[in-house]
């Protein structure tokens, strides 16, 4: 019987699909064996229907005696009248009422409440792409309530997921991150795959968490098999390329590109890879396509905005000594502060970092102490800035100060962000000498690192001077080059 079935006699209708009475359109209280005996009744008005027949359809695989089965018409009968059920001895009971059939239609209420649960996830689905900081919070909360109404659904799951792994990457950089959001970012994700193992979305969702909680290697599997399952899906390409390396995000972006040219982040992603080979013509045609996408964007509702595509930009012109159109890069991306984006503050950092040792290449030292402190002020715990300025302090001073690797036991595994910061420090401080430690402990530290993107900045970083000092750096130059093939 179709599931939207009714069937009208008298003041009465049986809905089938939801399994209950109306009289004159309000509810009658019906258990669940008198509606299955009179759902088989109604849909045969006129037939004699046999014992064993309606006891099957109301006590399937239970065992009862005729007196069940006369208890239950009995109530049905009160409920309804006497003269719509009527009794043929030893034979059985038929309906005597005629009985039109209906296919139930949905009330527009009815439609409404149905149609809500997507208007929210698209919503909030709407709310993540813009990547702004106030909507992903918003996000949350509705993907939430999404989750209230379709809890076995598999998009609500993944849009809750997004927003929770979004909120961990606005405090990621903190030195408290928000770990629960991720945990529960975790959770959703991966419900998304137990609900339905076949959907892309889910498996690339759980890819990026997984990426976010250090798994780079099940993050890996998990964003390949998305791609396998929609190859033609390009968050699932972008989001590849986020997590892997070398050749693969070079593949994984250009592949994003096809299917959504122009698309910022992903010129951004190529960029990287080109920075870390040392084509810096190549990653400036990057970042220099990656803004004129933007641009072309910048009428409409912003959706996956890009960012830090000019903090890049001006970091390649210092590297060649165009100090001033580096400036001038550095300015146009301090002045995206403002708008809400999620990597905003953390990329203003590194911008203001980056002035910083632009103004320390001129001799202007309290400018650069400044910048420093800007650098900072919105993210507290920055490594490099850190560095520059205690650096300064030590130059200052004859007591000295100690750098971000001299509390490190002996032995212990040097992280390649750490070196970084304490190869800052070495080279504010000491100057020349200092280069040379630097050049030899970044070379051990990408030795010792695993496979991945760690200290792809480096042919660029501003105080290091790597393109000053080619034969000092050639070793460290070479080992990148190799990691990010």
């Amino acid at each position: 019987m179709p599931s939207g079935t009714a069937f009208a006699f008298g003041p009465f209708q049986l809905e089938t699909k939801y399994r209950r009475l109306r009289r004159d359109g309000e509810p009658v209280a019906l258990g669940a064996r008198q509606f299955d005996l009179l759902h088989l009744l109604v849909s045969k008005p006129g037939q004699i229907l046999s014992k064993d027949l309606l006891i099957e359809a109301a006590w399937p695989d239970v065992a009862v005696t005729d007196n069940s089965l006369e208890q239950a018409i009995s109530s049905l009968r009160r409920l309804l009248g006497p003269q719509y059920i009527e009794t043929h001895a030893r034979r059985g009971y038929r309906f005597t009422a005629d009985v039109a059939r209906l296919e139930a239609r949905e009330t527009d209420d009815a439609l409404d409440a149905l149609l809500a649960p997507h208007r929210m996830w698209i919503e909030g689905r709407a709310a993540l792409e813009t990547l702004e900081r106030d909507q992903i919070v918003h996000a949350r909360e509705v993907f939430e309530r999404v989750l209230t109404e379709v809890p076995g659904q598999a998009p609500a799951q993944v849009g809750l997921a997004n927003a929770c792994a979004m909120q961990f990457e606005m405090t990621r950089t903190d030195s408290a991150p928000d770990v629960q959001a991720l945990e529960k970012a975790l959770q959703h994700a991966r419900e998304a795959c137990r609900l339905d193992a076949q959907y892309g979305e889910a498996w690339a969702t759980l890819g990026f968490v997984l990426d976010r909680t250090g798994a780079h290697a099940d993050a890996l599997a998990a964003l390949r098999r998305a791609v396998a399952l929609e190859g033609d899906n390009w968050r699932h390409r972008v989001r590849l390329a986020y997590a892997s390396w070398g050749e693969e995000r070079l593949r994984e972006a250009r592949r994003t590109l096809t299917l959504l040219p122009g698309f910022p982040l992903a010129h951004w992603l190529a960029a990287s890879v080109h920075v870390a080979r040392e084509a810096l013509g190549d990653a400036e045609r990057e970042l220099t396509l990656g803004i004129a996408g933007q641009s072309a964007e910048s009428g409409g509702a912003p959706r996956f905005s890009g960012i830090a595509l000019h903090w890049l930009l001006g970091l390649i012109c210092l590297a060649r000594g165009d100090e001033t159109r580096a400036l001038e890069e550095f300015e146009r991306e301090l002045s995206h502060e403002t708008s809400g984006h999620l990597y905003a503050r953390e990329c203003c950092a590194n911008t203001w970092y980056a002035i910083g040792a632009l103004k320390l290449r001129r001799g202007l030292v309290a400018d650069a102490r400044a910048a420093f402190q800007e650098a900072i002020a919105r993210l507290p715990i920055h490594p490099l800035a850190r560095a520059g300025l205690a650096a300064l302090a030590a130059r200052a001073s004859t007591a000295g100060h100690q750098g971000p690797l001299d509390h490190q036991a002996a032995g212990e595994p040097l992280s390649v962000d750490a070196v970084m910061a304490h190869s800052v420090f070495a080279v504010v401080s000491r100057g020349e000498a200092g280069r040379a430690d630097a050049a030899r402990l970044i070379d051990r530290a990408l030795m010792e690192a695993p496979a991945g993107s760690a200290g792809w900045l480096l042919p660029i970083e501003p105080i290091l001077g790597v393109y000053d000092n080619a034969d000092l750096w050639a070793p460290a130059m070479a080992r990148l080059r190799i990691r990010a093939a």
